[in-house]
């Protein structure tokens, strides 16, 4: 397969632009330019919820070497705005393969820019900050793309939750693949399942398949589902789901989940639901200036590291803990940001990383067998 001639542009918001060739889809998108470090997963990046409403410049140097499989997809489709590579193979190599990257993104209609300098534009978006930008291919004029851009709402304050969010509540079974299970899981497979409601801000798959390989019966749920409705479910526990935006902004999610913690539920949040837990119980929130996004980074405290795989732009203002009965668990060791915290008293814990990966390393699966234990401990007590 030759690979495509056609032209295409990235500008930024603040005029920088990027002449490169398409692998996408044609004509124009819009949304907050990030960068990506991890050297594997893209599809799993390119389909996670959390990355709605961004363009996602991968740092690795060739992308699509594996193409394209259903199995690796952690939502029903791509969620990123558009796509930046360096180089880009337009005829995999792998037995999983079902389709190359670029057939894959102008079927759903994404718009990708490959041939430009991705390690000039992750300079740029460290020093400067992530910002808007577009990509498009029937813009050619840097001036007005930049116009079209500069038109654009900041990532601060949009509530991108509700264009990810499930319309419907439905029940999750599958489980991670044996061939795939990296450890032993130590729940009985005697015991009684745990039912966990999960509140969908934008969910991974790979987050479900966990739950269930851990002897969950887990119900997904919408993200506006009022408190009531939840409890009705009698869950043994309360998941809170990653999710693209500012989680400040997701007024609905906040106030639910401040409900909750009035029914002592074990609870446990991951990502933007590690933020609306935060927020719940009086935190603030700030963004980041270009977010932490990759396979790599360190997190811990009291000498513990895990390496843990992150995507988000947003974290909990240390100083803003004031509550005596929660406490900060876990560090980002690269900047020592809000990475993890626990109530004292309250059966409640959340982490700013993907303990699930997918892509990225398992250093954290036993935050779900923590959860897993957490609701075990409470069996006895609601059933009496």
């Amino acid at each position: 397969m030759v690979s495509p001639t056609q032209p295409a542009l990235l500008v930024l918001a603040d005029g920088t632009s990027y002449q490169g060739l398409s692998f996408g889809a044609t004509g124009t998108a819009i949304g907050e330019v990030v960068f990506n470090t991890g050297m594997t997963g893209y599809q799993e990046v390119l389909t996670d919820p959390s990355y709605c409403g961004q363009i996602v410049t991968f740092t690795y140097p060739e992308l699509g070497n594996t193409g394209v499989n259903p199995d690796d997809e952690e939502s029903a489709h791509p969620q990123v705005r558009g796509t930046i590579a360096r180089n880009v193979c337009f005829k995999p190599s792998n037995w999983r393969s079902t389709q190359s990257l670029p057939d894959y993104l102008k079927q759903h209609n994404i718009l990708a820019i490959y041939g430009i300098d991705t390690r000039a534009l992750t300079r740029k978006l460290r020093s400067a900050g992530a910002m808007n930008g577009a990509i498009s291919t029937e813009m050619l004029d840097p001036a007005e793309l930049l116009a079209y851009v500069q038109d654009a709402p900041s990532m601060a304050g949009l509530n991108l939750v509700r264009e990810v969010s499930t319309k419907a509540s439905y029940e999750w079974s599958d489980s991670t693949d044996a061939i795939w299970e990296f450890g032993p899981i130590t729940e009985s497979t005697d015991a009684a399942p745990l039912t966990v409601v999960a509140i969908d801000f934008g969910i991974k798959r790979n987050i479900l398949r966990r739950l269930a390989s851990y002897g969950c019966r887990v119900i997904v749920v919408p993200a506006n589902t009022p408190p009531e409705e939840i409890l009705k479910y009698n869950p043994d526990g309360i998941f809170l789901s990653n999710g693209p935006g500012d989680p400040a902004a997701v007024s609905e999610g906040i106030a639910t989940t401040k409900a909750l913690l009035t029914s002592q539920k074990p609870i446990f949040g991951i990502c933007m639901g590690h933020q609306i837990l935060g927020l719940s119980l009086g935190a603030e929130t700030f963004k980041l200036k270009f977010g932490h996004r990759g396979l790599n980074q360190p997190c811990g405290l009291n000498q513990q590291v895990e390496i843990t795989s992150q995507n988000h732009g947003f974290a909990i203002a240390a100083e803003s803990l004031t509550a005596a009965d929660v406490e900060i668990t876990h560090l980002n060791l690269n900047d020592q940001t809000v990475a993890g915290l626990r109530h004292k008293s309250l059966p409640l814990f959340s982490v700013q990383y993907h303990p699930e990966a997918s892509p990225g390393p398992h250093d954290a699966d036993y935050l779900f067998d923590r959860f897993v234990q957490t609701m075990r401990a409470q069996v006895p007590i609601k059933a009496t």
